[in-house]
């Protein structure tokens, strides 16, 4: 990968890992759904306008908006508003490194079988303390973020299947397609509308501004350049640069709240993030 795709995708990663602690902003004063509803909204509606549509099947943008917003943000949100802290959040999500490789049908090395059980016996250890309870996660924070990991592992083949699009362009246009479900689920399990009015109304320019950071930095920024990325180089090669994100995650937390990081929490981190950083050793040879 040369030095200047490089650079980019530790910008991506940086972005998304600090933005753990904006997406707890946003959870203070908007329901889960409510608040990933209203990002994938300013993601897509004030930019259809004047920017056009990729040529991609509409097939191809509604699948990847449906997994991308509904599947790993509605997930996502919905566990860490009280399932799991943003430190941890920011580290079980990244096995989607595993679940992008696995099903893109590459054929693993040795060293990376290795890899993943390095990363499954990290996970198993969070399981375990989240069996144990008072750790800042509960098996159903757990098992959430792991199926929001794997609801991006599959809209990141659907974005390599897309090929050399507009990645602006895909990011505006699929974007439009998460806000249906997630209204949907907005509707069902955050109280109604009487609830989301409400929060919309009573909601401060913080949460505001954590929502605009979502559509803009995390959303249009983060996933139209790592989709770039994924265009132009193997997904072994990309989706390890995602070992910085707990790095960011977990400190951004600590800092921002006060996350401890006890023994066991930086063993598991060290053997997740030990496991991906073999992988990568092992896709670059």
């Amino acid at each position: 990968m040369p030095i200047a795709h490089l650079a980019l995708a530790l910008a991506v990663v940086a972005v998304w890992g600090t933005n753990f602690v904006v997406i707890k902003w946003g959870l203070a004063e908007l329901p889960p759904f409510l608040l990933a509803a209203l990002r994938f909204a300013l993601s897509s509606l004030p930019f259809l306008l004047f920017i056009r549509r990729p040529s991609t099947p509409w097939w191809r943008l509604a699948a990847f908006g449906v997994l991308l917003g509904a599947g790993q943000f509605g997930l996502l949100f919905l566990a860490m508003k009280a399932d799991i802290s943003p430190g941890l959040a920011s580290l079980v999500v990244q096995s989607q490194v595993f679940f992008t490789i696995i099903l893109a049908g590459q054929r693993l090395k040795l060293a990376q079988f290795g890899a993943l059980a390095l990363a499954v016996a990290g996970m198993a250890w969070i399981g375990w303390r989240a069996h144990q309870g008072g750790a800042g996660i509960s098996p159903a924070g757990l098992g959430m973020v792991l199926a929001a990991a794997f609801c991006w592992a599959l809209a990141n083949g659907i974005a390599r299947q897309a090929g050399r699009v507009d990645v602006l362009g895909f990011m505006v246009w699929s974007s439009l397609f998460a806000v249906p479900p997630l209204v949907g689920l907005s509707m069902a399990f955050d109280g109604g509308f009487d609830v989301a009015r409400d929060a919309v109304i009573a909601a401060s320019p913080a949460a505001w501004a954590a929502v605009a950071w979502q559509a803009v930095g995390n959303t249009l920024f983060g996933y139209g350049a790592w989709n770039w990325l994924l265009a132009r180089h193997p997904p072994a090669t990309v989706t390890p640069a995602a070992l910085l994100v707990p790095v960011f995650g977990m400190g951004a937390s600590a800092v921002a709240f006060g996350e401890a990081l006890p023994a066991w929490k930086l063993g598991a981190a060290g053997l997740v993030m030990g496991g991906l950083a073999i992988n990568l050793w092992a896709a670059n040879r």
